[in-house]
């Protein structure tokens, strides 16, 4: 399979213009003509490998940033939303939609709100009954969709807050007693909320119920939203978010990332993790935290100068509704819907308790190593009712080496990897047998006299 081109025009010309440099000065450093250089700038021309050496080795450039995460995640984005019905298959050629990406990341965000805006009338319009007299049933951006796009285009990794957790788990005891905002009393009880925090008594109350490592992330959850809360405003303030929910929800959001981030510090968490080869189970009892909390912060390793392994991470119910989502990898979950059922994920709920593996290869040809496990969550009685979710935690095989959970899994031959897509509707495979909708891509026949697994067929063979 051919490589694949790497076309970083914006990232070229963030560089230059933070090192203050002309294009010809630029060019002269990285040993390229000034054309050259102005050709890959507007990614007429690929980035070479030359000219990223030249970038590690004159400016101290961490190539890992080369990679176009935000830019990928675009083009999945926008193929998703042009494989609808309502633009009858005109999908423009892959390159126009990387172009688009990488040139006009504006405009791309803002097709893919004008056309989330189209989704969300379409479908209130299919519910007239809901939506008929109220007074509020102007159209509205989706509150959570706002704050999981924040996320998304973040790269789940939010700097300013990432180090002050990290500051705040580094600190000694007394330098944290002295402070009067954290002068909070805490309590364990029999209620069936999680966490209640009393303003005016300053007391902190957690149900007993809850495991020690909930416990420990809602104590912190709680410091985030007294202690820093001045920095998390702040965040909000820069995220320009369009609606007064979204602002509320994604709060929730960084206080959770804080909570995280200081029960497992990123410097010595990304060292532990390297040490334990990833091993999710000993990373969990040495931080107290637990199996998902561990498998979100693997994902959140994404500091300029000390990434961790690019991962993808994702929790599902029963159903396949994916409730949480990220990649820092190639991999992509669709916006729209579940997972591809393929994907070990889903089995996880058979199995509880257990590491489920996958070697699994995505349209694109690009391979991957997959963990699942179910992290079912009792509610702390017999009459309380159990939420059941499962994860999903993997990277590109290339860095299999660094997981203990593929040591007898590799080398493994071409078979031993499943076929997995991201969405029926976008996905390219044409004899799946879990399709549950055919790819609106793709043009389809149908023979009444033959019926193989599909009721039709799909283009051409891949």
């Amino acid at each position: 399979m051919a490589t694949q081109k790497l076309y970083a025009g914006v990232k070229l010309r963030e560089l230059r213009t933070r090192l203050g440099l002309t294009q010809k000065a630029f060019a002269a450093k990285l040993g390229v003509s000034l054309p050259y250089l102005n050709q890959m700038e507007n990614n007429n021309r690929p980035v070479s490998t030359q000219v990223v050496l030249s970038m590690a080795q004159e400016f101290g450039f961490d190539i890992t940033e080369l990679r176009a995460g935000d830019a990928e995640r675009m083009v999945t984005d926008m193929r998703e939303a042009l494989s609808d019905p309502l633009f009858d298959g005109q999908m423009p050629p892959l390159q126009d939609l990387q172009l688009t990406a990488s040139n006009a990341s504006g405009f791309a965000h803002a097709f893919l709100q004008l056309h989330r805006a189209y989704r969300q009338t379409h479908e209130r319009l299919a519910s007239l009954d809901e939506a008929l007299g109220r007074e509020d049933a102007a159209l509205q951006p989706s509150p959570w969709e706002e704050v999981r796009d924040f996320f998304h285009y973040c790269d789940n990794y939010i700097d300013a807050v990432d180090r002050a957790a990290e500051h705040f788990a580094n600190a000694t005891d007394e330098d944290i007693l002295r402070r009067d905002d954290l002068s909070i009393a805490i309590q364990h009880i029999d209620t069936p909320h999680i966490r209640h925090f009393d303003s005016i008594t300053r007391t902190l109350s957690l149900s007993a119920r809850s495991s020690a490592p909930t416990q420990r992330f809602q104590i912190l959850h709680q410091i985030a939203l007294v202690a820093h809360n001045d920095l998390l405003e702040a965040t909000l303030d820069l995220a320009r978010f369009q609606s007064d929910a979204a602002r509320q929800i994604a709060k929730i959001g960084l206080a959770n990332y804080f909570a995280g981030a200081a029960l497992m510090p990123y410097g010595k968490f990304l060292e532990a993790a390297g040490t334990t080869r990833h091993d999710l189970e000993q990373l969990a009892d040495r931080f107290g935290a637990s199996i998902e909390q561990v498998a979100h912060r693997l994902s959140t390793l994404q500091r300029p100068g000390a990434k961790g392994i690019p991962f993808f991470f994702v929790r599902v119910d029963q159903a396949g509704t994916i409730t949480k989502r990220h990649s820092a990898t190639r991999l992509q979950f669709a916006r729209f819907g579940g997972a591809c059922p393929l994907w070990n994920v889903h089995r996880a709920f058979e199995t509880p308790g257990r590491f489920l593996r996958q070697l699994a290869e995505t349209p694109d040809g690009v391979k991957y190593i997959s963990l699942a496990r179910d992290v079912s969550k009792s509610g702390g009685s017999f009459s309380a009712p159990t939420r059941r979710f499962a994860i999903g935690l993997g990277c590109e095989i290339s860095h299999a080496d660094a997981l203990v959970y593929a040591d007898d899994l590799l080398p493994a031959k071409p078979q031993a990897f499943e076929p997995i897509g991201i969405s029926c509707r976008i996905c390219e495979r044409v004899k799946c047998h879990q399709r549950s909708v055919p790819p609106l891509e793709s043009k389809l026949s149908v023979d009444h006299n033959l019926r193989e697994t599909l009721p039709y067929k799909v283009g051409a063979d891949r």
